[in-house]
């Protein structure tokens, strides 16, 4: 059963693969089959928690010193699919870009530069002795990513408030993702120059064809919920904005598509703005 924290979770949306468990090779298949059977699994809150609790310690611990044993679990036409959380291997990569996102100072004081030394040393040497390791997980600060968008189809949107939060998401076969990657960028290389949006949409669906085919894809607003009221989550339907700009390109309407897509700028421009506010 989960730990009640006080740590409040991030403001992070979260782009999930659950694989069925003839995806994993044995002694992971029967691992993942006896962890299924559990009466209770850890929440999304839960994972996040747990992650940001050792950001917390002193030291900090930025990356966990095993991988997690635990998973997200869904049943799938009666077939059982797991998403491993692999917070380990997750931990290192979004170090990887933490330069980025913020001053040099800020990510002094929050993660020494000794620690991210060492988390990079033993990156590299587990690297050696996995070289196609990848997450099921995928992550996004303040915002969704519009080519997650491009995944998914308005009528999977799931949408339920509740107490703490409000839950919404998205979950589609991986056949159909798939399909949506492929058509998607045909529509964008037919009506534009190669740009970060498409460079974006290709990496998502090379990410796609690691994974089993029979597949369960999930986006989740995940703490994003938090950020905003439940008035605008309920009205959000940026997956039926994208398809809608899509749709207008392919059919050579370039009004109707900027229309389409500054509606939905406009509204992650506002999510995003958020996170400079105090």
């Amino acid at each position: 059963m989960a730990v009640a924290s006080s740590v409040r979770v991030p403001y992070v949306a979260y782009l999930r693969v659950y694989e069925p468990l003839a995806a994993f090779p044995e002694p992971e298949r029967s691992y993942w089959a006896r962890y299924a059977r559990r009466e209770e699994t850890p929440t999304a809150v839960e994972e996040q928690r747990r992650a940001l609790a050792d950001l917390l310690s002193t030291p900090p611990v930025p990356v966990p010193v095993h991988e997690s044993g635990d998973a997200f679990v869904a049943v799938v036409d009666g077939v059982t699919c797991v998403c491993p959380w692999r917070t380990r291997l997750r931990g290192w990569q979004a170090l990887q870009g933490l330069e980025e996102l913020l001053p040099a100072s800020v990510l002094d004081a929050a993660l020494p530069p000794v620690v991210r030394r060492q988390a990079a040393t033993d990156y590299e040497r587990w690297r050696e002795r996995n070289p196609d390791a990848r997450p099921w997980i995928r992550a996004a600060t303040w915002h969704v990513p519009v080519r997650w968008f491009v995944l998914f189809d308005d009528a999977e949107r799931e949408y339920a408030e509740g107490d703490p939060g409000a839950l919404l998401r998205y979950r589609t076969p991986m056949a159909q993702a798939r399909r949506r990657v492929a058509r998607g960028l045909r529509t964008l290389r037919d009506a534009l120059e190669e740009g970060p949006l498409i460079d974006g949409l290709v990496d998502v669906g090379r990410w796609l064809e690691e994974f089993h085919p029979r597949s369960l894809v999930e986006l989740d607003y995940g703490g994003l919920v938090h950020a905003v009221s439940e008035g605008r989550l309920a009205e959000d339907r940026s997956v039926a904005e994208v398809a809608e700009g899509l749709a207008a390109l392919r059919e050579g309407d370039g009004e109707r598509a900027d229309a389409a897509y500054e509606k939905l700028a406009q509204r992650w421009r506002v999510m995003r703005e958020r996170q400079f506010s105090s």
